[in-house]
C-alpha cells in the first residue's frame, strides 16, 4: 500500500505535448467516457452493494464448516458491510487470532498487509443494537463509536453486556456451532495484555506473521454467500505487492 514519484525530466516531457489541432468550427465535441470503477479489495468505496434481506455465509475452516445466517434488519449497515467483505474474498485465509473460550471467536484481519492498509480507516457507522450478544450471535468490533471495519466476533456465551456498550449483531451461527467450539484457542489474549498474537502486527505483517509466530491457530479457507443463490464469488485473487480495534474486554475472572 507505494507512490512512484516521476522524474522532473519525465513530468516536464508529459506537460510538454505537443498542441492539439485546431477542430473547424461548429464540431462537436465528444466527452470522453467514465470508467466504471470495478468493485475491489483495494478499494473499499466500490464494494457498496446492498445485501439481501436474509443471506447466508458458508465458512469452509481447518477446523470444519459452519453457516452464519445475516438478517440486515437487524443491522443494515453491518449486514451490508459483511456481504461487501464476503463477496469479493476477503475473509479468504484470515486467522481466528483471538479466540477466548466461553467468551468469543475473533477474525476478520486480511492475510495481506496491503488489503489491511486500506481498510484500516474504512470505517462504517453504528447500527442500533436490535439482537443480544448471546451464544452463536455475530457482531463487529469496533474501536469507539463509529468505528466499524472488518473485524467480527462469534460470541461463545451470553454476552448480553455488550450489548449496552453498542456491539450489534447483524447475524447468529446457525449450523456447526460445534465447529467454532473447537477453534484453536491455546494462546490466550493477545498482547500487550496476553500472551497471544499483536493485532498491530498482524495488520502490519499479514498472515506470514501468525505462521511463524503462532502456527496452531485455525484459519478460514473460504467464506461464500451461499443463500440466496446467484451471488458471484470472488475473482480469483492477485498476488498484493510486497486501527487496531478495541474489541470487547475479557469478563475478570
Amino acid at each position: 500500500m507505494k507512490i512512484i514519484a516521476l522524474s522532473l525530466a519525465a513530468t516536464i516531457a508529459m506537460l510538454a505535448q505537443a498542441p492539439a489541432a485546431k477542430r473547424p468550427t461548429g464540431t462537436a465535441v465528444k466527452k470522453p467516457a467514465v470508467a466504471t470503477r470495478r468493485p475491489s479489495l483495494m478499494n473499499p468505496a466500490s464494494l457498496n452493494a446492498k445485501a439481501p434481506d436474509l443471506y447466508k455465509v458458508k465458512f469452509t475452516t481447518t477446523k470444519g464448516d459452519f453457516v452464519v445466517e445475516v438478517h440486515r434488519d437487524w443491522a443494515p449497515l453491518g449486514a451490508d458491510r459483511f456481504f461487501n467483505l464476503v463477496k469479493n474474498g476477503y475473509y479468504d485465509d484470515a486467522s481466528f487470532f483471538r479466540v477466548l473460550p466461553g467468551f468469543m471467536a475473533q477474525f476478520g484481519i486480511n492475510a495481506k498487509p496491503a488489503v489491511n492498509k486500506v481498510w484500516e480507516p474504512a470505517t462504517i457507522k453504528d447500527d442500533p443494537v436490535k439482537q443480544s450478544n448471546k451464544r452463536g450471535y455475530v457482531s463487529f468490533a469496533t474501536g469507539g463509536p463509529n468505528t466499524r471495519t472488518t473485524q467480527v466476533f462469534i460470541n461463545y456465551g451470553d454476552n448480553s453486556r455488550l450489548d449496552g456498550q453498542g456491539f450489534s449483531p447483524f447475524g447468529m451461527v446457525t449450523e456447526g456451532m460445534d465447529v467454532v467450539d473447537k477453534l484453536y484457542s491455546g494462546y490466550g489474549e493477545g498482547a500487550p495484555g496476553g500472551s497471544g498474537p499483536d493485532q498491530g502486527r498482524i495488520q502490519a505483517e499479514g498472515k506470514a506473521y501468525l505462521d511463524k509466530s503462532f502456527p496452531q491457530l485455525d484459519s478460514i479457507k473460504t467464506a461464500r454467500v451461499t443463500e440466496p443463490a446467484g451471488v458471484a464469488a470472488p475473482p480469483p485473487a492477485k498476488p498484493a505487492p510486497a486501527h487496531k480495534p478495541v474489541v470487547p474486554k475479557k469478563p475478570a475472572a
